[in-house]
C-alpha cells in the first residue's frame, strides 16, 4: 500500500523537507512511500508548477493514505490535503500541541494528532485494516 508523504517542500531547508520523511520511511517499513522530494524542483516552482502540480496529483491518486507533516502553513500541502480527501483517500495530519488549526484542515481530516509517533500508529492499524501485511 502506498502512503503519500505530504507536508511543506518550497521556502524549507533540506532539514525541514527531508528529515520527518526519512524517519516515516523507517518507523512505517510496510507502507510504500511515495516522497515527492524526490522530485526535488526547490527554485523552479515558477517555471515547473504544472508539472509540480500533476505529478503530486499522479502520486496522490495513487495511495491509500496520505500523512500530513503541518508544522508550517503551505498553500501547497492544503491543497493536496483536499485533493486527498475529495477522492476519498485517508489523510492523517501531524500538528504541534498548542497549534491553531484552522476549520479547513479540521474538516478536511480523518484524524489530526500532535505527533508522529500517533500518527504511525494509526497508519499501521489502517493498513491492517485494509489488508495490508
Amino acid at each position: 500500500m502506498n502512503l503519500y508523504l505530504c507536508g511543506p517542500i518550497n521556502g524549507c531547508t533540506d532539514e525541514e523537507a527531508k528529515d520527518w520523511r526519512e524517519a516515516a520511511k523507517v518507523a512505517l517499513p510496510y507502507w510504500v512511500h511515495v516522497d515527492p522530494m524526490v522530485r526535488d524542483y526547490r527554485g523552479q516552482e515558477d517555471i515547473k508548477f504544472r508539472e509540480i502540480v500533476e505529478l503530486d496529483k499522479q502520486d496522490i491518486l495513487g495511495c491509500a493514505a496520505i500523512l500530513v507533516n503541518y508544522d508550517k502553513p503551505s498553500v501547497g500541502t492544503s491543497m493536496e490535503i483536499l485533493f486527498a480527501w475529495e477522492h476519498q483517500i485517508p489523510v492523517f495530519i501531524v500538528v504541534s500541541l498548542g497549534t491553531r488549526i484552522s476549520p479547513w484542515l479540521r474538516y478536511h481530516a480523518t484524524v489530526i494528532v500532535p505527533s508522529f509517533k500517533e500518527a504511525f500508529r494509526l497508519l499501521e492499524l489502517e493498513r491492517q485494516d485494509q489488508g495490508g501485511r
